[in-house]
């Protein structure tokens, strides 16, 4: 795998060992009072940069009319599957590098263990397989290589996909006809009911992207988190959330809160306006990626008829 930099800017390059540090440092004291011997034995193997940085087609122009920025997207490694559990492992890193000062470029990681890689990319997950194909290791505590990806099968992968985007796309459109249906009423627990569909459309649009373009979506309810995998994948994505102005960036962390608070926070709100602008952001959402998921299809048509 690639291990150089040297195509980013010495910033993105400091911001990158800072990453690390907090990810490093964070992990040690998750385990540094742990009795398990397994959990004494936990290590990091390797931290793996993919996604638009490790290509080189990253955005980064948050002062711009469209407000748009590329995440650093991260592949942790470790060596015990049940250190991939987020709560006890990494929510406090996560937390880290959330509150890191402006304009630290913002950072989404996923965790598994070595044996869930190799055994993804001996399947030919592409997923995986376009992480040891693009990635740039940051770190890695031995030689080890992942295992070599298995050749994709391009009639299987047709098939995979379309199963994928006929299961998820339409349910995020009946969350989505729920969400907006409940939004033009005007009453508080029909609001909140709102939300939380709408919440549940977007993760399942995202989601349902990601496993058709790549077979794998994390096991995560954050919609910032998967909106900028799927970004990642699909740029034109972004056109669905405008983000020059403060009350629409403020709106959507609103909705990412709606999975959790809408359900069981008394004071959680979005007013009307809010949920009528939500509503026709996750239309529009809906919209590029059913054209992004049949793009991909037809793709994997014609390269399974050159057969």
């Amino acid at each position: 795998m690639k291990t150089s930099l040297d195509h980013l800017p010495a910033r993105k390059r400091r911001e990158l060992k800072q990453v690390e540090k907090i990810l490093h440092d964070e992990f040690e004291d998750a385990l540094k009072d742990s009795e398990a011997a397994w959990k004494k034995k936990g290590r990091i193997l390797k931290i793996i940069l993919f996604g638009s940085y490790a290509r080189g087609t990253w955005v980064d122009e948050p002062h711009t009319t469209k407000g748009y920025r590329s995440d650093f997207d991260i592949l942790i490694v470790v060596n015990n599957k049940k250190l991939g559990e987020y709560a006890p492992y990494w929510h406090k890193a996560a937390d880290r590098l959330l509150r890191r000062r402006a304009p630290a470029t913002p950072v989404n990681f996923i965790v598994h263990s070595r044996r869930e890689v190799n055994a993804a990319l001996r399947k030919g997950q592409y997923f995986f397989s376009d992480i040891r194909k693009e990635g740039i290791v940051l770190y890695e505590l031995d030689e080890e290589p992942l295992a070599a990806p298995r050749p994709r099968n391009v009639k299987d992968a047709h098939q995979t996909a379309k199963e994928h985007f006929e299961e998820s796309l339409p349910l995020a459109q009946s969350f989505l006809e729920t969400g907006i249906s409940l939004s033009r009423k005007n009453q508080r627990h029909q609001l909140k009911h709102s939300a939380f569909e709408l919440h549940q459309a977007v993760e399942q649009i995202y989601r349902g992207l990601l496993l058709t373009l790549t077979n794998y979506s994390p096991p995560s309810h954050n919609i910032k988190f998967l909106r900028a995998l799927a970004e990642g994948r699909e740029p034109k994505l972004a056109a669905a959330w405008p983000r020059d102005l403060p009350r629409h960036r403020a709106w959507f962390s609103g909705l990412a809160e709606g999975y959790v608070k809408a359900r069981y926070s008394m004071f959680y709100q979005l007013d009307a306006d809010a949920l009528a602008w939500l509503g026709a952001c996750t239309q529009q959402l809906q919209k590029l990626a059913e054209r992004a998921c049949q793009k991909h299809l037809a793709k994997l048509v014609r390269a399974a008829a050159k057969r």
